[in-house]
């Protein structure tokens, strides 16, 4: 725990201007992210009597070991910067907003040659159109099904389309008519993408037109007594209204706004969103927020804006339509105006942050607020005590291990392999008690050259080797990185410890664990404790747990420490060990199922996996490459004469491959035969 007073920088020193600061602990990592209009009123803030603080902003500035900043022209950029860093640095002091459920989305790829319909869920995609999110996976797939009747897009698979491609028949909703199937070129691509573009254009609430359209087709129909044209497109125009007919209707004005309500205490909150598109609920959606931060009702829903619509911009490709004209919320942000500048640029175009005062809109916002109560009440009683039950089981953890501190990053490893073979480990992170996923780390068991498998303890020892120095090497190199830029606390250029040059994000394993689990008992800790000494780690607590009886052991320790079956502290260490062999057994099915297969092109001399794939992407399946002469297989790109005869030696033993090649003349194939027939 540091002293705030050691790392204060003197009042001189901070600007009186708009800027960005970034709180960071000991070994660099960026752990708070904030703006202000003034850095020198808003840094002084932090350094007063720690009792005058928030429990949560104490525990952050007795965690950091440097501040920096950043200076900026205006508050409008200080508020995309800090969104910036908030994404790129996923500070852990910073509020997060987390979905209460994964929401799906209906999705077309108008960036392909034929747009495909789709549910989709997760991050967004350039070059996709996405409507929604919607309560339930069927209510999309129910709406599309109904929409193909009138928009017969794709919908299918790369898979199923390729491979209806090369059969040249179409899937079943060719023939009923529920796609346009161009896998067989029965629709070209600007005809098929101009129907996707309508069906974009309906789900975004231009309706009426279509409508208007088929009845004008209808009714020339009729006269021209072409009844039955005329009766399917009376049966379109119904599937249509029926269609629309399940957004009701909720204001007459052809509104377009997302309307927040909050709802919440001083610990957490729950937010909930109406998507509003011509005056047509097209969506909602929630959020759950723990407070890590001492912030007010204005400030969460700055934030809120700030996180939910930079995501959607940055996942629409920077398209307007993710940001509506109105935004109305429950309480305005601090800084109105800026976010409504910052929201205009995204948009293109103007955009209104307010909160509804009468009529329609009002009345549609004590509706959100209602159902952001009820998440919140469900929400508790999901996760009832859960911010208390984490800090619970850390600090038990402590107590069983004697620990100096909470671990509030803990390391858990284990080895999975099949009888010695395809030996795989993992490493899984939890931070504050919870998964971070993005910081999970898979290990492809290498061994001693010239030697078989090795045995669990072995492994351990190697993954604990190569882990703790590769920490030891970025720990390096981000000292060297510093020495030898010369750069200031205020250069933005230092960032949290070395770059990865190829994702340009810092390097995970720079930061050490407070705690190491391993997988095992005496034996296991034994190998972790081994690699760790040899490496000079001295200050990464240790432990193993045993699956028998659950039993906690420590290095160089005869008895294990025995925690209560009914302990959080033992609850949070089964989840890790739970969680490491899970990702364990993945990673090996994993190399075991790519190790399994195998392909009659694997033992052709000099062809690799590239030269293979481009060979089937050429020829589609291996029983169109054996029909192939050498001439057609070296003219794929990447492939040479002598390469391919051997493939087409490899495919077909019996044929004779040099009758196919250029280079052998007439007297050299009447050798070879004379020599057959001799022989």
């Amino acid at each position: 725990m540091a002293d705030p007073a050691t790392y204060r920088p003197a009042p001189g020193e901070i600007p009186d201007e708009p800027g960005v600061y970034r709180f960071r602990d000991e070994h660099g990592r960026v752990i708070y992210v904030g703006k202000a209009k003034s850095l020198r009123q808003r840094l002084s803030s932090y350094f007063q009597d720690l009792s005058g603080l928030h429990p949560r902003t104490q525990q952050m500035v007795t965690s950091a070991a440097s501040v920096q900043w950043t200076v900026v022209g205006t508050e409008v950029e200080a508020l995309a910067l800090e969104y910036s860093w908030i994404k790129e640095f996923d500070p852990r002091f910073n509020v997060k907003y987390r979905d209460d459920k994964s929401y799906p989305y209906l999705a077309v790829t108008m960036a392909d040659e034929f747009p495909r319909v789709q549910v989709m869920r997760g991050a967004k995609r350039r070059g996709t159109r996405y409507f929604g999110p919607y309560a339930h996976a069927w209510a999309i797939r129910e709406t599309v099904d109904l929409l193909l009747r009138v928009f017969p897009v794709r919908t299918c698979s790369a898979g199923v389309f390729r491979r209806a491609k090369q059969q040249g028949r179409p899937c079943l909703l060719g023939y009923i008519d529920k796609c346009s199937a161009p896998c067989v070129g029965r629709i070209s691509p600007d005809d098929h993408h101009a129907l996707a573009q309508d069906f974009c254009d309906f789900m975004a609430g231009d309706t009426a037109k279509f409508t208007r359209r088929l009845t004008v087709a209808m009714k020339e129909a009729a006269n021209e007594l072409d009844y039955e044209r005329a009766a399917r497109l009376r049966d379109d125009i119904q599937t249509l209204e029926r269609a629309t007919g399940k957004n009701a209707v909720v204001l007459a004005d052809g509104t377009d706004a997302d309307i927040f309500a909050l709802s919440g205490d001083e610990l957490e909150a729950a937010v909930q969103v109406f998507h509003v598109r011509d005056g047509r609920i097209r969506g909602q959606r929630g959020w759950v927020v723990e407070k890590v931060e001492d912030v007010t009702d204005g400030e969460l829903v700055e934030h809120l804006l700030q996180q939910i619509y930079g995501n959607e911009a940055s996942g629409d490709g920077g398209t307007s339509s993710a940001v509506p004209r109105e935004v109305l919320v429950p309480v305005l942000p601090p800084d109105v105006d800026q976010v409504q500048a910052w929201l205009g640029g995204l948009r293109g175009s103007k955009v209104s942050v307010r909160v509804p005062q009468r009529g329609d809109k009002r009345e549609l916002a004590a509706t959100v607020l209602r159902n952001a109560e009820h998440a919140l009440v469900l929400h508790r009683t999901r996760r009832a005590g859960d911010l208390t039950t984490r800090s619970q089981a850390l600090q038990e953890i402590q107590e069983a291990l004697d620990l100096t501190s909470a671990p509030l990053r803990i390391e858990c490893y284990d080895v999975s392999h099949n009888q010695g073979t395809y030996q795989s480990a993992s490493m899984v992170v939890f931070e504050d008690g919870l998964a971070r996923k993005s910081e999970y780390r898979m290990f492809n068991i290498r061994g001693p050259e010239g030697q078989g498998a090795r045995d669990d303890t072995a492994a351990m020892h190697e993954v604990i080797t190569r882990r703790f120095r590769r920490y030891l090497a970025d720990r390096a190199d981000s000292r060297d990185l510093e020495l030898d830029t010369g750069a200031d606390e205020d250069d933005h250029l230092v960032r949290s410890g070395p770059i990865d040059e190829v994702t340009g994000r810092p390097v995970r394993f720079a930061y050490p664990p407070n705690l190491v689990v391993v997988d095992g008992g005496p034996p296991q800790v034994a190998a972790a404790a081994a690699a760790m000494a040899e490496l000079g780690i001295d200050d990464v607590a240790l432990c193993g747990l045993a699956k028998r009886l659950e039993e906690v052991w420590l290095p160089g320790e005869e008895y294990p420490v025995i925690l209560q079956r009914s302990s959080e502290g033992l609850y949070l260490l089964q989840r890790l060990r739970d969680e490491a062999h899970r990702f364990a057994i993945t990673a090996h099915r994993k190399r075991r199922s790519k190790g399994m297969t195998t392909s009659v092109l694997d033992d052709v001399p000099g062809l690799g996996p590239a030269r293979q794939a481009a060979l089937l992407r050429h020829f589609g399946s291996v029983k169109r490459l054996r029909a192939a002469s050498v001439e057609e297989i070296a003219s794929v790109q990447g492939m040479g004469e002598r390469t391919a005869a051997a493939v087409v030696a490899a495919l077909n033993p019996a044929r004779d491959t040099t009758s196919d090649s250029p280079t052998t003349g007439a007297s050299d194939q009447v050798s070879a035969s004379a020599g057959m027939l001799d022989a």
